[in-house]
């Protein structure tokens, strides 16, 4: 979509690995950013996460490339913010050091990723939410990751898929994004 310069800003939401752009999840935050008139996109990663041959999680190095591609030209037309689930919150979080964004929203955000560089993301306005049991990344990580930098942090009786709490994700997307218009 292309952004107006009547709206507040665009969002780039990246879905987690093995998903899809029209997964639930990054459904329904792009529908709180178009209730709020903010443009959105979803990125498709699902051929970077189908090459298994190179690892576990697919390609996170081409997934993260992408991302980068597409946040550095829509941060030259205007005001950025990025979202991801999982393994999009992951990369979401380091493109964020490369392009200027407003904030970020993370989702059960990894904060190791093996052979690649721990989570770390720019200093802006962050939310986060996360499942206390999530069975992939435990929850005392993500909240000793936000303590330090004081990132807004909504921790739900929830799992790594957060299926449970959807709108939940989204109000508190919603929350963000009015936080920083």
């Amino acid at each position: 979509m292309s952004r107006s310069s009547a709206g507040p800003g665009h969002c780039i939401l990246s879905h987690g690995f093995e998903s899809g752009p029209d997964a639930t999840k990054v459904t329904a935050l792009a529908a709180a950013a178009e209730r709020l008139g903010w443009t959105h996109e979803r990125p498709d990663y699902t051929g970077f996460d189908a090459r298994r041959d190179l690892s576990e999680l697919g390609d996170v190095e081409a997934r993260q490339a992408h991302l980068l591609a597409l946040a550095a030209a829509a941060a030259q037309r205007g005001p950025l913010v990025l979202a991801g689930s999982s393994l999009g919150a992951y990369i979401s979080a380091r493109v964020s050091l490369e392009v200027p964004v407003l904030g970020l929203f993370l989702m059960a955000p990894p904060t190791t990723m093996g052979r690649l560089e721990n989570l770390d993301a720019a200093a802006v306005p962050t939310s986060i939410i996360h499942g206390w049991d999530d069975e992939l990344i435990p929850a005392q990580q993500v909240t000793d990751w936000a303590h330090a930098r004081r990132a807004r942090l909504l921790l739900v009786n929830d799992t790594h898929r957060l299926s449970e709490h959807v709108e939940a994700s989204a109000e508190a997307f919603a929350q963000l994004l009015q936080s920083i218009k």
